[in-house]
Parts: structure tokens; sequence; C-alpha cells
């Protein structure tokens, strides 16, 4: 396969790792969505722009070339090891979700508490365990996709799982922003398999948008959590009336 083809299947490969669409990345490179599609699909890129998506996407050339040579894009778990360290220390997990949700080394040390020496520690230790690469400028970059999903099982969950549903539940739900509904009713199999699909949808579209609103000043983001689930489940008290 020619090179020009390789670099563009792998920055093919990244945008899918990071869930980011071609109306996405449009955005962020002030282009029409069809003018994106014809650039992937006509291979039809300059140097200039290629540094464009390479920055919209937080990727350097070199990791590009390496992609194109080796096909393997941002693993979409982190390992045993990584979860195991960011769930003994707070701080340090705190540090790499500011990262993940894409503030800067400068907006993190005027909005939070913490040291430059405390934060230059946590930027150090998260290069040390391969989860950033930490470049000029104070800038880091993720190794993992964007939208990786935490181990099942695994050490964030157990120490971290809890406090999150918790906390997050604790809420009214009366606020403008926010939703919560259950419902349960009773329907086909293929019925479920249809509504699981449209919840997955759900869950790209608000990685999505966390995407194009990356741009965005980190004091005009807030934090947004999404709960979205569906399995077969009964009421305990509904199918203890089932004859055994």
């Amino acid at each position: 396969m020619a090179l020009k083809s390789r670099l563009v299947d792998a920055l093919k490969a990244c945008l899918r790792a990071r869930g980011m669409t071609y109306a996405a990345l449009a955005t962020k490179l002030d282009l029409s969505e069809p003018t994106v599609k014809r650039m992937f699909s006509r291979g039809s890129f300059t140097l200039e722009r290629i540094e464009q998506i390479l920055e919209a996407i937080e990727l350097d050339l070199q990791e590009l070339a390496r992609l194109a040579r080796d096909g393997s894009p941002a693993p979409a778990e982190l390992t045993q090891d990584q979860e195991l360290a960011l769930s003994r220390d707070e701080r340090l997990f705190s540090v790499f979700w500011l990262i993940q949700n894409q503030w800067s080394f400068a907006e993190i040390l005027e909005a939070f508490a913490i040291s430059r020496a405390e934060l230059t520690s946590a930027y150090a230790r998260l290069e040390r365990l391969k989860l950033i690469r930490w470049g000029p400028g104070e800038r880091a970059r993720l190794t993992v996709r964007r939208d990786f999903r935490w181990r099942d099982g695994g050490p964030v969950k157990k120490t971290y799982g809890p406090r999150v549903m918790s906390e997050f539940l604790a809420a009214r739900f009366k606020q403008s922003l926010e939703f919560l509904r259950f419902e349960s009713r009773v329907m086909s199999p293929e019925s479920a398999a249809v509504l699981k699909r449209r919840l997955e949808r759900v869950v790209m579209d608000f990685n999505e948008l966390a995407e194009v609103d990356s741009s965005v000043p980190s004091g005009r983001r807030i934090g947004v959590a999404l709960l979205a689930a569906c399995r077969p489940w009964e009421f305990s008290v509904v199918n203890a009336l089932k004859r055994r």
C-alpha cells in the first residue's frame, strides 16, 4: 500500500478511535462536512491541512507516521497497572480526568487548588504510566482514546464507582439541565436490541458534542454526566408472583 494511502487510513483510524465524526472535524477546521469527506475520499491533503487535522485530533506527525507503519490506533482501555495507579491517588486521577477533558496545564493551575510543582509531578507520573505524552509548552496528549472505557470490575470502578453513583443520584433532578426517568415495560428481544442500539447512539452523540465543544474556553464549559442503561429486568416484587 502506498505511503499516502496508509497515512489517510491512519487518520481515519484516529478519528474512529476518538469517536470523532467528519462533521465534528469539519467544525474544528472551519470547513463544510462535504469538503472534509471529499478530502478523505480523495486523499487530497496539503501538509498544512494535515497539520491542522493533527492539531484538531491532538496527534503529532511522528505518531501518525507510526500508526501508518504499524496500523495500531490508541487503546480503548487502560491496563490494570494504569488503573491501579489512578485508583490509589485521587489527585492523580483528577488531573488525568481534566486532561482527558482537554483542560490545559495553565487552565488547571488557574482554576484548581494545586501548585505548579504538584501539577508538574502529576504530569510526570502520567507520562511514566504511558497515559499521556508531555511536550513543549506543557502540552499533554492522551495515549488512549478520549472515549476509553474503564475496565469492568477493574480498580477504578471498584474504588470510585459506588461514590460516583451515590453522588450522581443524590440530586433531585429538577434543575433545567437535569433529567432522570426510569421506565419499565415488557417488549420483545428484537425491540430490546433496537433500544440498546439507540442508547449506544446517544452515548456517541454525547462524546461528539464534547469533542465539538473542546475548543470552547474551559471557563465556559461545565461537567456533564450521562447515565444510559438497559437490561432484561423485572422488579423483585413482581417476580415473586411468578409460578415456580
